[in-house]
């Protein structure tokens, strides 16, 4: 049963992320809460809007949420996860000596499927699962895989990102910021398996090959938001809460990447930089990232309400229309229904809509033919834009097409400085013509007196 909720849930997930049906955004708006992290980004899935923020650009170290992307580049890389088997080499493992990596109980030779090392990397962070998925994707160079990693970050349109190892091991050039990685981990929650994978409390394992073929060995989630028995009798457990990546160093703090789905919401939160040590270099145990991140949701699903501003074809403006019989004015409609996130206690009413289109537009128009955009505001703040468009079609009149040609034709400058050289010239020929006629006319005379 459980894991037939989990797939409902992957596959409500990827639609949102993948099919938002409406043009949509929210304001970022203010809690009364005061977070610990450093840095936070909370996003509506259902719409992609962003409700909360704290310094969601700024430089922080990610830890082992570096993961998530590991996790993109090897699931995408890896075309058949259940049937690559990989095996553990003592070259990948030594590398991890000395450095108090989180580990996921692999040892030297055991042969796993990728899929397993993708659980074992995710649920209990193992930065040694980590290292070995990219040491076989990068063909034994671990930094051809980091490549790999910095590409794809770029492509996903991260402007503060930079990885130099797959695991999250602290380096001062190993950075992201929570924008960045809201935007790599909607990107994942699209790739099979993840939810599934990082929605997890405990991971059973067993090699298919090596000395523990057939053997199996259990690992619990780092992820105390989604597990009721976690540290502290499930203090921090949150029970709409799934996945996603914890993350952890001095250096780093304690971070947290998770969902949480209820009230017909899913919000997608990326808390980072909760301090872990205090000034005197003693461990601080609180795990403020799993607070943040538990009352950010509780406030939103108390607070915000997804609420229609603009239904398809409402009227939202009306301009002058040129070259059409009997009609001298064009209706434009909403191209799209408009949904925002809104706090329970403010009315749509208090939204401004304000147009941008043409002074006028011009017959023949086809019904649906975009014609400008209205954008939607609360609190100074932009909640969306919606196209507008023509609400019917309508024919031109030739007729009135030509008139108006000819009139401009007519009154254009150039039409009237050629008029008036035209003018100018015959003015200036009537009166060589009457010269010379005056001049004939005298000629005449004087031969006739001559004559005489």
């Amino acid at each position: 049963m459980k894991k037939k909720l989990l797939s409902l849930f992957s596959v409500f997930v990827t639609l949102c992320v993948l099919l938002p049906s409406v043009n949509v955004n929210a304001a970022g708006f203010t809690s009364s809460y005061q977070p610990q992290c450093s840095a936070i980004e909370l996003v509506n899935l259902n719409t992609g809007a962003v409700v909360y923020e704290k310094n969601p650009n700024k430089k922080q170290y990610p830890a082992s949420t570096t993961k998530i992307m590991t996790y993109i580049i090897a699931s995408e890389k890896i075309k058949d996860l259940d049937g690559t088997k990989i095996t553990v080499s003592k070259k990948v493992v030594d590398k991890l000596l000395g450095t108090g990596s989180s580990l996921s109980g692999i040892q030297v030779n055991d042969v796993l499927t990728a899929k397993q090392l993708l659980n074992l990397m995710m649920v209990p962070s193992g930065n040694d699962a980590a290292l070995v998925l990219a040491d076989y994707v990068g063909g034994g160079d671990v930094d051809a895989f980091v490549d790999l990693m910095n590409q794809k970050a770029k492509q996903l349109g991260c402007t503060g990102t930079h990885f130099v190892n797959p695991h999250g091991l602290q380096d001062e050039n190993h950075y992201t910021t929570a924008h960045d990685l809201a935007l790599i981990t909607k990107y994942a929650m699209s790739l099979p398996y993840f939810t599934e994978i990082t929605s997890q409390t405990v991971y059973r394992c067993t090699p298919v090959g090596g000395p523990r073929a057939g053997t199996t060995f259990s690992k619990s989630t780092t992820n105390l938001l989604i597990n009721k028995n976690g540290e502290g009798g499930g203090k921090y457990y949150y029970q709409y809460a799934k996945g996603i990546k914890t993350g952890h160093t001095d250096e780093a703090g304690y971070c947290l990447v998770s969902t949480a789905t209820a009230e017909g919401s899913t919000y997608l939160c990326v808390a980072l930089g909760a301090p872990s040590v205090d000034a005197n270099g003693k461990a601080i145990t609180t795990r403020g990232e799993m607070i943040d991140s538990a009352e950010l949701y509780r406030w939103a699903f108390k607070n915000l309400q997804m609420k229609s501003i603009v239904k398809e074809q409402d009227t939202l403006a009306e301009i002058p229309l040129d070259y059409a019989w009997n009609k001298d004015s064009l209706r434009l409609v909403a191209q799209k229904n408009c949904q925002a996130m809104l706090p329970n206690n403010v009315s749509t009413g208090s939204v401004i809509i304000k147009t941008n289109v043409p002074s006028r537009v011009s017959a023949p128009v086809k019904k649906g033919q975009v014609i400008g955009t209205a954008t939607l505001s609360y609190a100074d703040q932009t909640l969306g834009t919606v196209n507008l468009v023509a609400a019917e079609s309508v024919e031109r009149s030739e007729v009135l097409h030509t008139a108006d040609k000819l009139k401009a034709v007519f009154t254009s400058v150039w039409f009237l400085i050629i008029a008036g050289i035209i003018i100018l010239l015959l003015i200036i020929y009537i009166v060589l013509a009457l010269i010379y006629n005056r001049k004939k006319k005298h000629l005449r005379k004087v031969k006739k007196y001559r004559k005489m």
